[in-house]
């Protein structure tokens, strides 16, 4: 494969490899979800997970339901996750033109990495994205939902402020071509009733659009403070789609990892959210 094509790193491991199993999978998943399409509002933004699907797709795909209604107005994807792997200083860029799925290739936004170039919090790293799952999961969702019809910022984001995150995404806001998402999981390895009360207080702090999660409640902590201050600042109005961990999905409730998927759309949009 070229090397401005960044491959596939974790097809057959986090989600099938082959194409038609893959597609399959997703279309599953999708029509599965508990998103109703009819009544949704226009996302400016989600935040979704990324375990493996077995585990974390079910809510993932509630999330990526509502993109089917507008998926011909969706040009750009902004896509933002930790990184697990490789230490990075700054929102790190691939340095390659395209991210490789086995449904295909998406193609990087050549014009919006150029827009980030004086930003001194944005780097390039290769590495930082080699191995990175918390972006790639993301994909074969996007395509399916979106065709072949848009192209993508993939930022793995590290030690950095959320006013430094933040202005990223005002540099790259656009209007209603461009999707912000941002990949992380929530609290890591407790007991299922832990886990719960756990989940539910980070999710009460993105509704209220508080940029003041850690660590210990989601391993995206930073480039979700980074979209809530944004999204307070553009008085994005969060929605709760779905709130379950690895317990609810996959069976096991001894040690459990949380998943959540939220909306957030533009204040015409504006719709009530809760959290149980």
């Amino acid at each position: 494969m070229s090397p401005q094509i960044r491959p596939a790193a974790v097809a057959g491991a986090f989600y099938p490899a082959l194409p038609a199993v893959l597609a399959r999978e997703v279309r599953t998943l999708l029509a599965q979800s508990s998103a109703t399409e009819a009544d949704a509002a226009p996302p400016k933004a989600l935040v979704v997970p990324h375990a493996g699907y077995v585990y974390s797709g079910p809510v993932a795909a509630t999330a990526y339901a509502r993109l089917q209604s507008w998926r011909d107005r969706i040009r750009r994807v902004v896509l933002l996750g930790p990184v697990h792997r490789v230490p990075v200083r700054g929102l790190a860029l691939p340095g390659v033109q395209a991210f490789a799925t086995p449904l295909g290739a998406v193609p990087v936004d050549a014009d919006a990495v150029a827009a980030l170039a004086d930003l001194p919090q944005v780097v390039q790293s290769p590495a930082a994205h080699a191995w990175e799952h918390a972006l790639e999961v993301q994909l074969p969702f996007l395509q399916a939902v979106l065709g072949e019809g848009f192209t993508l910022v993939p930022l793995a984001v590290g030690d950095a402020s959320s006013e430094e995150v933040a202005q990223v995404l005002e540099r790259l806001w656009g209007g209603a071509e461009t999707l912000i998402v941002v990949s992380s999981d929530l609290s890591h390895y407790h007991p299922y009733a832990q886990a719960r009360r756990i989940d539910a207080e980070a999710v009460r702090t993105m509704l209220d659009l508080q940029p003041m999660l850690d660590h210990e409640q989601a391993c995206g902590a930073t480039p979700l403070n980074g979209l809530l201050l944004a999204a307070r600042r553009h008085h994005l109005r969060p929605e709760l789609l779905d709130l379950r961990n690895s317990g609810d999905t996959a069976g096991d409730r001894s040690r459990v990892v949380g998943y959540a998927a939220l909306s957030f759309t533009e204040p015409d949009h504006a719709r009530p959210h809760a959290v149980a």
